[in-house]
């Protein structure tokens, strides 16, 4: 009438696996650890790419120098960071007067180098 009902084969098998286990002596918990450090390892290369690159003017023109058309995705491509940081970063290189607006709308500029008065 009720009663267990029987288990898929999937599920056997895990248990199975898990009764051996036991016998043997080997737990999986080191796969567990394993997959939290990786978890902790993607989380903090996020949290990197967050950041400002260290980089110095000179550095950033010649990174910047090579792209035709100067956008936020192509910037944060060439500088391997977050869209948000590279438009923080053209928004500042815009006020330091290295870079000028000559095009785009809505948040979707394209900026030029300005070049130096001869």
């Amino acid at each position: 009438m009720g009663g267990t009902k029987k288990k898929p084969i999937s599920q056997a098998d895990k248990s199975q696996s898990a009764a051996q286990a036991e016998l043997e002596g080997t737990q999986k918990k080191p796969e567990k650890r394993s997959a939290k450090e990786t978890k902790l390892a993607a989380q903090q290369a996020k949290q990197q790419a967050l950041v400002i690159p260290k980089l110095d003017e000179k550095q950033l023109l010649k990174t910047l120098a090579p792209l035709k058309a100067i956008t936020l995705y192509g910037t944060s491509r060439a500088l391997n960071v977050n869209a948000a940081i590279a438009s923080q970063l053209l928004r500042n290189l815009e006020s330091k007067n290295i870079l000028r607006r000559v095009g785009g709308y809505s948040g979707h500029y394209i900026y030029a180098l300005n070049q130096p008065a001869s």
